[in-house]
């Protein structure tokens, strides 16, 4: 299966946090979308990893995303190695997409940069042909996206560009709240976490308004490039 977008993210539910907006609109507009989950997030302070794999596929239908895959990496404890590199590759050549979404390139919970930078460096190897890679039986083609993108998780970094996701903020919001077990919920008995506030629920929208704001829409999405981007035109930008 060949998808336009590949996204990943360090543990369930940092997809649809950092860019399910864009998500759906990528898919509003004909795109067809994959999430591939490095960990089943099972150092979370709330629920479980089973819970968790639930409430993933919950979302994954919410989004209408034609694959979601997890790795079963270990949640906090894997590194920037060959080992977990080959993973990466393996699911880059199975779904050829042009375009990945990974990780912030730096926040708060250490698995977030280190999946940026992992997926990052999977995305390169994956090109080359003389790393070869076998999955169900059947040796696969090199494959490299033709741009990595970064979403903006936890901290407030600068982004190089923003995507419009006016219109799709409260569908947005229904794919992080089938994550019931981590987000807030006044009748929890669950230990209290950084993301279980109710303040970091309402951030959700208030930060979609701000970079809306700035940029002369009602809600929007920021990402960081890994190179310039390039335009055709300065119509293009308008």
């Amino acid at each position: 299966m060949k998808l336009d977008i590949l996204a990943f993210g360090a543990h369930p539910d940092d997809v649809e946090l950092g860019c399910a907006g864009t998500i759906l609109k990528e898919i509003s507009l004909g795109k067809t979308v994959g999430i591939v989950d490095l960990t089943r997030g099972e150092l979370g302070t709330r629920g479980s990893a089973e819970i968790r794999d639930q409430e993933a596929n919950a979302a994954a239908k919410i989004l209408g995303v034609s694959a979601r895959e997890n790795l079963e990496m270990r949640d906090g404890f894997f590194v920037n190695d060959e080992k977990h590199q080959l993973e990466i590759i393996k699911m880059i050549r199975k779904y050829q997409p042009e375009i990945v979404l990974c990780n912030a390139i730096d926040d708060r919970h250490i698995d977030h940069a280190k999946g940026s930078k992992l997926v990052s460096d999977a995305c390169f190897l994956s090109g080359l042909m003389k790393i070869e890679t076998v999955l169900e039986g059947e040796k696969q083609k090199a494959w490299r996206p033709k741009l990595v993108y970064h979403y903006i998780q936890w901290k407030n970094i600068e982004p190089d560009f923003v995507v419009d996701i006016t219109g799709f903020t409260d569908k947005k919001i229904e794919s992080i709240l089938a994550y019931s077990s981590q987000f807030y919920d006044a009748n929890s008995e669950e230990p209290e976490s950084p993301i279980s506030s109710k303040n970091f629920l309402e951030s959700l929208n208030y930060r979609s308004r701000d970079l809306g704001r700035l940029t002369g829409v009602d809600h929007a999405e920021g990402f960081t490039v890994e190179r310039y981007l390039a335009v055709n035109s300065l119509g293009d930008l308008i």
